[in-house]
């Protein structure tokens, strides 16, 4: 994904749940539904959320200086660790907190049309935004399963939108359940039941956003295709024999570090090294074109020596995660 890919379904889920969450509030304050209170809450809570992955996304295009000389291409993986945190504690744990006072001390839930129109209006903006953040995944997804895509994804503003907008979704109609219920029996409590749920469900979608996002700010390996296109690239027969070991680090989303160890003849000359390197940079960079930041050190090639260690030609975490 681009340095602007995923904006489209930024901006749609920005839009959504700005008015959702307007609705919402409004809903709350003519019903007193506290499912309607945490969902404004979890709607405002989205909204800054992707605020932050479009500021994120314009802080990472920086240039680089002397004091990061690799760019700040990560800063893409802060905002949206940033986002994780938000969402479990503004969205996820305030729900938990009105779920339980309104356990505590229900109260009937007045104008009922409120938060079921409102409720209905959500469902059809988040699908909306959903639907959009689906069709923008769809095109870099390839044949990997939702799951996987989630997992291996460099880019992380789609998976953050994808895992909100069902959230959401989810979340809606877990508040419909409960406002549903609650004006059914006439019994307060499972508006705070449903609000309940709401929070729980923020939660562990907040924690799997962790999880993802740190994982990219510790560093991810380059996915098992690009490495074996690094590799096919580096080798030319002629004067680079191998790779004794090689590394690949994402810098950012569409920035790779490629650090390797080549073989050479020991009777090669400095010049056709020289030149053997600098071809095998462009051949890199011809088949992954994120492949910015390329080191080859050149060494004679120890057979014997390759053969006490571990296999070394194997960039580590070269599944993708």
């Amino acid at each position: 994904m681009s340095a602007s890919g995923g904006t489209k379904a930024i901006v749609a889920a920005l839009a959504a749940n700005l008015a959702i969450a307007v609705a919402k509030f409004v809903a709350f304050v003519f019903s007193g539904s506290s499912s309607m209170l945490a969902e404004s809450v979890h709607s405002l809570a989205d909204s800054g959320n992707q605020g932050l992955l479009l500021l994120g996304g314009k802080k990472a295009q920086r240039e680089a200086t002397p004091e990061h000389p690799f760019g700040y291409g990560r800063e893409r993986y802060i905002y949206a660790f940033l986002v994780s945190i938000v969402l479990f504690t503004v969205g996820g744990m305030f729900a938990i907190y009105e779920g339980y006072e309104k356990i505590q001390h229900p109260h009937a839930i007045e104008h009922w049309y409120w938060p079921i129109g409102v409720l209905v209006f959500a469902i059809i903006a988040e699908s909306y935004s959903f639907r959009t953040a689906i069709k923008e995944s769809n095109e870099i997804r390839g044949t990997l399963s939702w799951g996987q895509f989630i997992k291996r994804a460099k880019a992380p503003e789609l998976p953050v939108v994808l895992l909100e907008d069902l959230g959401a979704l989810i979340g809606l109609v877990l508040a419909l359940a409960g406002v549903g219920i609650a004006l059914a029996t006439g019994d307060g409590i499972w508006d705070g039941i449903g609000t309940l749920c709401i929070g729980v469900l923020l939660i562990v979608i907040a924690i799997v956003l962790a999880a993802e996002t740190k994982s990219l700010l510790l560093g991810e390996a380059a996915g098992t295709e690009d490495v074996e296109k690094i590799k096919a690239a580096v080798v030319d027969g002629a004067v680079v024999t191998g790779i004794i070991h090689m590394r690949t680090l994402h810098l950012g989303p569409e920035e790779l570090l490629v650090a390797a160890k080549i073989a050479v003849r020991a009777d090669d000359t400095a010049t056709e090294v020289a030149n053997a390197i600098n071809a095998a940079e462009a051949r890199i960079r011809t088949a992954v074109p994120i492949a910015r930041v390329i080191y080859l050190e050149p060494d004679i090639y120890n057979a014997e020596a390759a053969a006490k260690g571990a296999d070394l030609t194997k960039s580590p975490g070269a599944d993708g995660h």
